[in-house]
C-alpha cells in the first residue's frame, strides 16, 4: 500500500444529525471534537479538506415545510442552521490547531466569509480547512446537492459522504437484518435502485462530472484517513 494519500483534495459532507450525537438536539460537543480529530490527521498528511454540514439537528426545511410553512421559508431558515453548525465546527477544529474559515452562501459578513470559489482554493491551497455553510444559497436544494456543487466547484477529487453507517447498504441494515453491503456501486445502481446515499439531484451532478462518492461510518475512528490512503473503506461509487 502507498504511503502517499490516494486523493490530495477532499470533500467532506456531514448531515446535521451526526453533530447530535445522542442528543436529541444541537450540537453535542464531544461530537465536534471527534471530527476535529480526524479531519487534523488527515490534513497533516497533506490533504486539502472542504466541509460541506447540513442544518438537520437544528432545524429541516422539509419537515418545516410539510408542516404547512412556505417551502422556500422553510429551506432559507434550514440554511441558517448549517451556518450555526459551521461556526461551531469551526470553533473545535481551531481547538485542535487546524486554521478554518467558514465561507457562506448567503452573505453574513459578520460571521462568516461570503462564498467566492477563488477564494475557497486559495484557503485550501494555504492549507486552511474550508467549511462550506447556506448550502447553495438556494431553497429546493439540499445539502447533499451543495456538497456536489462544491466539490466540482474547488476541483476535489473525491465526496466523502460520513454517514451512521459503514456504507450502501440494499437495505437500511437496522431496520433489515438482510441487508448487504455494497464495496462498489454505480451511480445508475443508486438511482434506479432509489437507496438514500445523497439525493437523486447531487447523484446525477456527481455522475455528469466523474466525482466519486466514498460512503463511511463516522463514528469508526481512523475510516476517513484510511479511506484517504486509498483503503477499502464502506462503500465506493463511480461510473
Amino acid at each position: 500500500m502507498s504511503s502517499r494519500p490516494a486523493y490530495s483534495r477532499v470533500l467532506l459532507k456531514l448531515s446535521g444529525e451526526a453533530l447530535m450525537g445522542d442528543q436529541g438536539y444541537g450540537v453535542d460537543p464531544a461530537v465536534v471534537t471527534r471530527i476535529a480529530e480526524d479531519v487534523a490527521e488527515i490534513r497533516a498528511i497533506g490533504v486539502q479538506v472542504a466541509i460541506v454540514i447540513g442544518g438537520g439537528n437544528i432545524f429541516r426545511g422539509m419537515a418545516g415545510s410539510a408542516r404547512g410553512m412556505d417551502r422556500a421559508t422553510a429551506d432559507y431558515m434550514g440554511m441558517l442552521a448549517t451556518v450555526m453548525n459551521g461556526l461551531a465546527l469551526q470553533d473545535g477544529l481551531e481547538h485542535h490547531g487546524v486554521p478554518t474559515r467558514v465561507l457562506t452562501a448567503i452573505e453574513m459578513r459578520a460571521v462568516a466569509e461570503p462564498f467566492i470559489r477563488r477564494r475557497a482554493i486559495r484557503h485550501l491551497e494555504k492549507g486552511r480547512v474550508v467549511v462550506f455553510a447556506a448550502g447553495t444559497g438556494n431553497p429546493y436544494f439540499t445539502t447533499d446537492t451543495a456538497a456536489a456543487l462544491r466539490a466540482m466547484e474547488v476541483k476535489a477529487d473525491v465526496i466523502m459522504k460520513a454517514t451512521k453507517v459503514d456504507g450502501i447498504y440494499t437495505a437500511d441494515p437496522k431496520k433489515d437484518p438482510t441487508a448487504t453491503r455494497y464495496d462498489r456501486i454505480t451511480y445508475l445502481q443508486v438511482l434506479e435502485q432509489g437507496l438514500q446515499v445523497m439525493d437523486a439531484t447531487a447523484i446525477s451532478l456527481c455522475m455528469d462530472n466523474k466525482m466519486p462518492i466514498v460512503v463511511l461510518d463516522l463514528n469508526a475512528r481512523g475510516s476517513m484517513r484510511r479511506a484517504i490512503m486509498g483503503e477499502p473503506v464502506g462503500s465506493l461509487v463511480t461510473a
